[in-house]
């Protein structure tokens, strides 16, 4: 392993985490800043209620890629024989993490930002896209039957170490992967403490995902 190159991958990790894409994207179209409407969260489910569902889905797509191309700079370091491929999936996870971490804490907002979900799922599909797929299904199921993203997020964020330990045709040979995805599961609901608050006294607000007559 080389060390400079790492050390400046691991840099350029968190700053591409960091980028407030709601936040940037809200001001540069919109002319708003959602950090000061809805819910005050700078992530991609308050740019859904603030600017609307297509743009809450461009947010949306540009956390993920956050995430996906943080950990892909762990397979161009082994493609560049800078780490041995045995350690690929070990650096996507370090990768990863740094760059959700950037996402949470954003050196552009003075280390706040979103929850992190969007940026975990990016780096969950460049680690193992067929579980991230299905944890995705997952969060939409329980979403519809809920109404609740918040429930719904750490709801799929525990899907991931389940159908890792469980589901036959998921089960992984990397010890790193599961412990990862409990480490998901519990910043998932670390970053959703005041949700879960609001959840327990029946204050959380819903999203319709679907909408029937009845809504």
């Amino acid at each position: 392993m080389e060390v400079l190159p790492v050390a400046i991958s691991l840099i350029l990790c968190y700053v591409l985490g960091s980028i407030p894409t709601a936040v940037w994207f809200g001001k540069a179209v919109f002319g708003m800043d959602v950090r000061e409407h809805g819910s005050g969260n700078p992530g991609a489910t308050n740019a859904f209620r603030v600017l609307g569902k297509r743009a809450g889905t461009i947010v949306m797509l540009g956390d993920i890629i956050k995430g996906l191309a943080a950990t892909s700079i762990a397979t161009l370091l082994v493609r560049s024989n800078v780490i041995a491929a045995p350690d690929l999936v070990t650096y996507k996870l370090i990768f990863g993490v740094v760059a959700v971490t950037g996402h949470i804490f954003s050196v552009f907002l003075n280390f706040k930002g979103g929850k992190g979900v969007a940026t975990l799922l990016g780096m969950m599909i460049s680690i193992h896209y067929e579980v991230a797929i299905a944890c995705v299904l997952v969060f939409l199921i329980s979403l519809i039957i809920t109404k609740y993203v918040s429930l719904s997020s750490i709801i799929g964020a525990l899907s991931f170490p389940f159908m890792l330990m469980f589901i036959p045709r998921f089960k992984t040979g990397e010890p790193l992967l599961i412990i990862f995805g409990l480490f998901l599961f519990i910043v998932i609901v670390w970053t959703h403490n005041k949700n879960i608050k609001r959840l327990v006294h029946g204050d959380e607000n819903k999203t319709y995902l679907i909408k029937s007559k009845k809504d």
